[in-house]
């Protein structure tokens, strides 16, 4: 890999020029694979070779890199493949976020952050991923229905859509597109596509971003950012734009000398955290935490969301919604909801505000689906077997050997002579990967078209 000589010439100012080469000398070797167990989906990593990440109690680095996309649990959301760097989220929400909150995942796809702060938050917060990409926010929905989380909604929309939404979120977490050159040993696209006219134009939209998101975030709220970069105009300059622009406090971390983090490498005081490969064992990144003011900030006057017209929701039988109630624990917390012919379940205390962000946002998924109303029969949705809320009393279940499990996630055809007719769920290691209609001759594949596995097994 050659790194272009203007990345190492911006570089040399903050590190010197003998720790630029060692970055560099880092950059050239295998990035380390690192997975975030579920814990609320009982799954064991024993067949691998594994060691902790240190500032996450979840994370485990992986001596070597398995096919995940072969693996069973992998699609049964037991864990995520994500950058041992990135799950330094979690140092920072145990230190401030310490009871239920409102929180936005800003640019949240594909859903490393997004899994990782639902395992975080309290009991009684609702986090809101969005993505601006409509295909990647697809992506996003996927990964979130399989981590199982109920509280949670999925939106696409462009960080503007957000202005309206004054005062609104506790927590803001910002892991801003960038000029990605903390992923150029994972990337070589990263490298090819990387110059100082695109890290100019990085920052000059990652400030309009800020911006947007900004009047949306509760006074004393906190804003959360993150870059997955070097280079001081992203990182700190930004961080430092955001307190005396918008009016924030930058908030410290306690971090382990152990851990290899670096501080904040400009003249600013502020604290920021760093990852660099040459120091700690994980990706390039960047984050820094800050509390907004609460007297003494930007005022903005966004315009007013346009109101769509209400839509009467469709009237379901009495009998079909309770025997949907029958699949789901927990209803004292959740409600169930449709949409057209669609029922699902949503945290009971935050149905207000659900219905307020329908008028202004795209949503993708709300909740938990729960199953689909077709004439006069109820049909199970995929994403309730997957969920922390489902009922495993509901559907009897059948463990499938590793070639079935594989089918099944292919979407092929199984046979299950031995399983009761009807709706059943499928396992491998106990964990649900979903469900079938058992015929008796035959069991229909009811696993989602859009999410099965098309790779070839070599």
């Amino acid at each position: 890999m050659e790194l272009p000589q203007a990345f190492m010439a911006q570089m040399q100012p903050l590190l010197g020029e003998e720790e630029t080469q060692q970055l560099a000398e880092a950059l050239q070797t295998q990035a380390p694979v690192s997975i975030r167990m579920n814990r609320q989906k009982a799954a064991s990593m024993d067949a691998l070779e594994t060691t902790p990440v240190p500032w996450c109690a979840t994370g485990l680095y992986l001596k070597e890199r398995p096919s995940f996309t072969f693996d069973p649990l992998f699609h049964a959301g037991c864990y995520y493949v994500q950058e041992a760097s990135s799950m330094f989220l979690e140092q920072v929400m145990q230190q401030y976020v310490q009871e239920p909150v409102l929180m936005l995942d800003l640019c949240a796809a594909p859903g490393g952050k997004s899994t990782h702060a639902l395992s975080l938050l309290k009991e009684g917060s609702l986090l809101i991923a969005n993505e601006v990409v409509p295909q990647r926010a697809w992506v996003l929905a996927e990964n979130l229905s399989k981590w199982g989380s109920a509280d949670v909604v999925v939106t696409n929309n462009d960080p503007s859509a957000f202005t309206s939404q004054e005062n609104l979120f506790d927590v803001v977490l910002t892991d801003v597109p960038c000029s990605g050159e903390g992923m150029f040993r994972k990337d070589e696209t990263a490298i090819n596509e990387w110059s100082p006219e695109n890290v100019a134009l990085c920052w000059q939209r990652q400030r309009r971003i800020l911006s947007d998101i900004w009047p949306s975030l509760k006074p004393g709220g906190l804003l959360i950012y993150s870059t997955c970069t070097f280079n001081r105009q992203e990182d700190e300059d930004n961080v430092a734009w955001i307190a005396d622009e918008l009016g924030a406090e930058v908030l410290p971390v306690e971090v382990s000398a152990t851990w290899g983090i670096t501080g904040n490498l400009t003249e600013k005081a502020f604290p920021v955290y760093r990852f660099l490969p040459h120091k700690t064992k994980g990706e390039g990144f960047f984050m820094a935490v800050l509390r907004k003011n609460v007297a003494d900030y930007r005022s903005f006057t966004p315009q007013a969301a346009k109101k769509k017209e209400k839509q009467k929701p469709m009237v379901l039988p009495k009998d079909l919604v309770k025997q949907a109630g029958s699949w789901v624990t927990a209803l004292k917390s959740y409600e169930l909801q449709n949409e057209g012919e669609a029922i699902f379940a949503f945290p009971s205390a935050y149905i207000p505000l659900l219905s307020s962000l329908r008028t202004s946002l795209r949503i993708l998924k709300a909740g938990v689906k729960v199953a689909e109303v077709k004439g006069r029969n109820l049909i199970p949705a995929h994403e309730l077997v997957l969920s922390h809320i489902y009922n495993k009393e509901a559907f009897p279940s059948v463990e499938l050997t590793e070639e079935q499990a594989i089918a099944y996630l292919r979407r092929e055809a199984l046979t299950l002579t031995e399983a009761p007719r009807g709706y059943v769920v499928v396992t491998n290691r106990h964990a649900p990967l979903g469900l079938v209609k058992n015929l008796g001759s035959r069991a229909n594949n009811l696993y989602p078209a859009e999410w099965r596995i098309r790779k070839a097994l070599t």
